[in-house]
């Protein structure tokens, strides 16, 4: 017998919600001190429930990132001690050991996400993890540079363990952990296609994994494209160091 996934609709369209303004905030469409919509026109805008609203807003107000001023509304605010305890996520994005070391922290956890996935993964979520990787691919065949599709569909992965934790997590961790095409540039290199079908074919064993609900394929193909990952920029790098040093002036 089939096992069907559990499900959770109104948790799922609460976390969608959660995201969607912290990624305003985080990237700056929403600033400190601006006022978010009221809550009808947030009802209407993600055309969910006013519960869905307000467990949402609770759950931003409990990561400070919102305050709620009673009659007035609800005001974005500056996080208490922002990712300051967190230093060792956000290092600074230019130095390869910093990727790689963000890299071996996000195997650990994306190996289990990979896991839970495969376990929880609702099919709303399934239909989302084939469109990020039906972008990525399409991307990478217009060989366009692909970190941010490639970083959205490990976060829908994360999305589908249905647990906010991971998506936290990942979303902290940040893009600057896929950093290839300037690694390439640094190294002086073209854009490698076989390279970008590897990884297409990396990504697509993921996907089929999870949408078999098999756990223990997912793990093993996060691990393996993951650690490969590793590599690849440990190799790029070195290139790189190499290319810097022949463009050095004679002193």
């Amino acid at each position: 017998m089939t096992r069907k996934p559990p499900v959770k609709p109104r948790q799922n369209l609460t976390q969608v919600v959660i995201q969607a303004i912290r990624k305003q905030i985080e990237d700056g469409t929403l600033k400190t001190g601006d006022k978010l919509p009221t809550e009808p026109r947030l009802i209407e805008q993600f055309g969910v429930s006013r519960t869905v609203i307000r467990e949402a807003v609770a759950s931003l107000r409990a990561d400070g990132l919102v305050d709620s001023r009673h009659g007035v509304g609800v005001f974005v605010r500056t996080p208490d001690n922002p990712r300051q305890s967190l230093g060792l996520l956000v290092q600074d994005p230019r130095k390869i050991s910093d990727a790689i070391e963000a890299l071996e922290l996000r195997t650990a956890v994306e190996v289990e996400a990979a896991t839970l996935a495969a376990m929880r993964c609702s099919p709303a979520q399934e239909a989302e993890l084939y469109a990020r990787y039906y972008e990525l691919e399409r991307q990478a065949n217009k060989g366009a540079n692909t970190e941010k599709e490639d970083f959205e569909f490990h976060v829908a992965i994360a999305q589908a363990t249905n647990n906010q934790r991971f998506v936290e997590f990942l979303t902290l961790v940040g893009r600057r952990t896929i950093p290839r095409a300037r690694l390439r540039e640094e190294a002086g290199l073209e854009r490698d296609p076989e390279l970008e079908q590897r990884l297409n074919d990396e990504h697509r064993e993921i996907l089929e994994a999870i949408a078999a609900r098999d756990p223990e394929r997912a793990q093993r193909a996060m691990r393996a494209h993951l650690t490969d990952s590793s590599g690849r920029y440990r190799a790029l790098a070195r290139a790189a160091q190499q290319f810097s040093e022949t463009r050095k002036p004679w002193s």
